[in-house]
């Protein structure tokens, strides 16, 4: 008997793609956002990187709602409340800066300009043209030099801003602060390791004399960051013998837990108390718009904050702030 051959084809079945259920695929998009919310609520930026993203909380807060849209037309009930929660906390983070109003209150007009001015590279025809135009009581600069200083005098502001208290150095360190009333250094105060920061006191006519502090800390980028967030922490608090305004590149938003613990004692920031909170300050003058806001003028609560303005000003990565305040 012969024997047959066994024939056939051998099919090896195709391994079918496991797809990511819809549900899993929502709390991806939900979770990042509910992570954020919490760090910026609880404060809980720790190290270089986390605390630089920190200044991005107000895109964060819009970016929330797409994963909320997410999960509620996916009907994913946990992950919609989550979702929302996290929108939520973002919102009331974010918004306020948006929402205030002029203060009415009543005291003698005190005028601020603050600028960083890229190692004394800022044009110093503008920053003129602001100080005759908004005719500030006290300029605040940052990153100014001896050459800054002289363009600065050659241009007028030795005859419009006589008084001064400078540390200018030929790199970032370099801070000064100019006004139009006598205005002595304050010695009281020192800044921690990092850029100059002066203070003085200025005789405001019509009542008490104020004190004024030039804010630069060091930006946390890298080791750094302990020494911006010890800078933060050394500014005095405010004092009811005393009215004092703190204003510059504090290299800062309103999003670092730093920063709003040096607010809670007893400042508040004059952009925010207008609305005007949200304006981005930097980079300046580059091929993108300016994206955070890191330059404040700080004040005693007791000040009042008419009107704050920012103003662009060329070569340099910062723009100037403007406030109008009166004080008691």
């Amino acid at each position: 008997m012969e024997g047959s051959a066994v024939g056939g084809t051998i099919v090896t079945p195709v391994r079918k793609r496991r797809k990511m259920p819809r549900t899993a695929l929502t709390w991806v998009a939900v979770t990042p956002f509910a992570a954020w919310a919490v760090a910026r609520v609880a404060g809980l930026e720790r190290g270089s990187l986390p605390t630089q993203l920190m200044t991005a909380t107000p895109y964060a807060a819009a970016g929330s709602l797409l994963p909320l849209l997410i999960a509620a037309l996916g009907r994913r009930r946990a992950a919609t409340v989550v979702a929302l929660l996290a929108t939520t906390a973002l919102g009331f983070s974010v918004l306020p800066r948006a929402l205030g109003t002029a203060d009415a209150a009543k005291g003698r007009p005190l005028q601020v300009m603050t600028v960083n001015m890229l190692f004394g590279k800022a044009d110093v025809g503008t920053i003129l043209q602001l100080v005759r135009e908004f005719r500030p009581d006290v300029l605040s600069t940052q990153e100014l030099t001896p050459g800054a200083v002289a363009d600065l005098d050659a241009a007028g502001l030795k005859e419009l801003m006589p008084y001064r208290v400078l540390e200018d150095e030929w790199n970032a360190s370099g801070s000064g602060l100019f006004s139009r009333h006598p205005m002595e250094p304050l010695t009281s105060w020192s800044a921690p390791a990092g850029h100059h920061m002066p203070a003085a006191t200025i005789a405001l006519p019509g009542g008490e004399p104020i004190e004024f502090i030039d804010a630069h800390p060091f930006p946390p980028l890298g080791p750094q960051v302990a020494d911006w967030k010890r800078a933060l922490e050394s500014f005095p608090s405010a004092s009811p013998d005393r009215i004092r305004i703190i204003a510059g590149d504090f290299n800062a938003s309103l999003d670092h837990s730093s920063m709003r613990r040096l607010l809670a004692r007893g400042y508040k920031d004059a952009a925010d108390e207008v609305g005007a909170g949200l304006i981005p300050t930097w980079p300046a003058n580059k091929k993108v718009p300016p994206l955070i806001t890191i330059d404040h003028v700080l004040v005693d609560r007791r000040v009042g904050v008419q009107e704050v303005s920012v103003r662009d000003v060329p070569r340099t990565d910062h723009r100037a702030v403007l406030a109008r305040l009166t004080v008691p």
